[in-house]
């Protein structure tokens, strides 16, 4: 496998500001769509092995952003940059001198990425936060959890990948295309808090129709329904039941073999059709269940574990994860039909490629850089240089 961008992004130049949770994975997705980033580590920053997937695909440096000298090498470099990310609290980066304002005075197509939780503005908007608090208080957490049980975090996608990240990468690329017609870059400013609400507009549609209900798992798509559930086969292991339409329900029932089962919308009845359901599941293990509901309409599909995923036909076929230098990770999503993304390179120690970067990317007097400090260059321990 290349390592040479070959994605719609190629020729991209991205600088990401190292941080924690969505911005790294926006970084990532941009590197395997084919655009170069340089990440811009501080002294001191944790190896870049505690992120083997994350981390993937680009060029670490560091820079001491407290001293004068760093401040200008990054802004140097903010010249001849299309993107850069950023992740800190609002007003860190403008302290620090490297601020929206003095990056577009630097380079006026500039797009200026920012990612935070709970936005740039806004009485909270200086606060600490992850994830579970920011989809909190969107209602998004609220609605996730059985009856009568607690609300269920689920994991951190909810809100760092899909409502922070992807919202990012969506600003990014809609000002890159914004920036064609004038020219001109402008500031993203991409919230936990915002992202993680508009994927819930499909709920807040339902809701005001009056199909869904602020009551927790009584609802058509948070385990209310029997026949869009996870359900336990003889083995411990667990098959997940989507049949939503009439003809898919109808094919689960006849697969399932549950004769004179109650109708689909019977809401009356459906306890006693949850139960049949439960009850058939239990007969057999997850892999026979798997083999019944293979290539059917029926919409149910096992749950598989992160080590059992790359293993299955489906997963295995598309080469949805893949193995690289060891490590199994999802490959580049989404795909193209002429100018192929890829998985990048696993991750380089902080401060690994400092001097080549800095040398390619025009950066004046870097053996002073060095020397002082402001910038560190580390060994790359895979091949043993400095």
């Amino acid at each position: 496998m290349s390592d040479r961008p070959t994605g719609p992004l190629a020729g991209l130049r991205v600088l990401e500001l190292a941080g924690i949770g969505p911005a790294p994975y926006a970084a990532m997705v941009l590197a395997d769509l084919g655009a170069e980033v340089v990440r811009v580590d501080r002294p001191g920053a944790a190896p870049a092995a505690a992120a083997p997937v994350v981390g993937r695909g680009r060029r670490p440096l560091i820079l001491d952003l407290k001293q004068p000298a760093a401040v200008q090498a990054l802004l140097s470099m903010v010249e001849r940059a299309d993107v850069l990310i950023e992740p800190y609290r609002p007003g860190v980066a403008e302290r620090l001198g490297i601020g929206p304002e003095a990056c577009l005075a630097r380079n006026a197509r500039l797009v200026y990425a920012r990612m935070t939780g709970w936005g740039q503005e806004g009485p909270w908007a200086g606060m600490a936060g992850h994830d579970i608090a920011y989809i909190a208080v969107t209602g998004a957490l609220h609605a996730i959890g059985r009856a009568q049980g607690p609300p269920q975090p689920p994991v951190n996608l909810l809100g760092d990948f899909g409502g922070g990240a992807m919202f990012l990468i969506t600003g990014v690329l809609a000002a890159l295309w914004e920036r064609e017609r004038s020219g001109r870059g402008q500031v993203v400013d991409a919230a936990i808090v915002d992202g993680t609400a508009s994927l819930t507009s499909f709920l807040f549609g339902m809701r005001a129709q009056g199909l869904w209900s602020d009551e927790r798992g009584v609802n058509l798509l948070d385990t209310g329904a029997p026949y869009y559930d996870v359900y336990e086969t003889a083995d411990g292991g667990w098959m997940a039941v989507g049949a939503l339409e009439p003809q898919f329900f109808a094919e689960l029932i006849a697969l399932l073999g549950i004769p004179g089962a109650p109708a689909q919308h019977d809401l009356a009845r459906w306890p006693e059709l949850r139960a049949a359901i439960a009850a058939r599941f239990r007969e057999r293990t997850r892999q026979e269940w798997a083999e019944v509901f293979a290539h059917t309409d029926a919409c149910v599909a096992p749950v598989l574990s992160f080590a059992e995923a790359p293993d299955h036909p489906h997963i295995a076929s598309r080469r949805t994860l893949v193995r690289r230098d060891g490590v199994s990770q999802p490959g580049a999503a989404p795909r193209f039909s002429r100018t192929a993304a890829q998985v990048g390179a696993p991750p380089l120690p902080a401060g690994a490629s400092t001097r080549e970067v800095l040398t390619e990317w025009g950066v004046g007097d870097v053996d002073g850089l060095l020397a002082s400090g402001a910038a560190v260059q580390t060994a790359d321990e895979r091949s043993g240089t400095h």
